[in-house]
């Protein structure tokens, strides 16, 4: 076909023709995936009948498509001090989901939207001493 419109019959500038070739690659294009991560400052938990909540996670001004965009997979981690007993849980607006351990993943708010924000809240069991929750990051993938 380049042949045929460079041969006469069709002129068409190297900008406008480009611009053709890309509208057909992009057209029928999906929601693009992308992934954000956050740092968030570590927090004191002092209570078992009160959680904690650690400060928002929210996607930076640079996250393509994420105002559109369900989340997907979220890995995350945390560190306390070994014997410390803790429950958490990663919070969307719409749900907390309870975590097993001090690192992990889950696709438990997948579906729900990738442009809200995210924390973690956490809690003493019974009869357990204040503890320092420290180290808390969180990788969000989202399409």
């Amino acid at each position: 076909m380049l042949s045929w419109l460079l041969r006469g019959r069709l002129l068409l500038s190297p900008v406008l023709l480009t611009g053709c070739l890309l509208a057909g690659v992009t057209g029928n294009a999906q929601a693009t995936p992308g992934s954000w991560s956050s740092q968030i400052p570590g927090l004191m938990v002092a209570m078992s009948d009160r959680s904690s909540a650690s400060q928002n996670a929210t996607p930076p001004a640079a996250a393509n498509n994420v105002e559109s965009a369900q989340l997907g997979r979220i890995h995350w981690q945390f560190q306390y001090p070994p014997g410390a007993l803790l429950n958490a849980w990663l919070c969307h607006p719409e749900q907390c989901v309870a975590l097993a351990g001090m690192r992990g993943t889950t696709t438990a708010l997948a579906g729900f939207a990738a442009d809200a924000p995210l924390h973690f809240r956490f809690a003493l069991r019974p009869g357990q001493r204040p503890v320092r929750v420290q180290g808390l990051q969180m990788i969000v993938n989202y399409q």
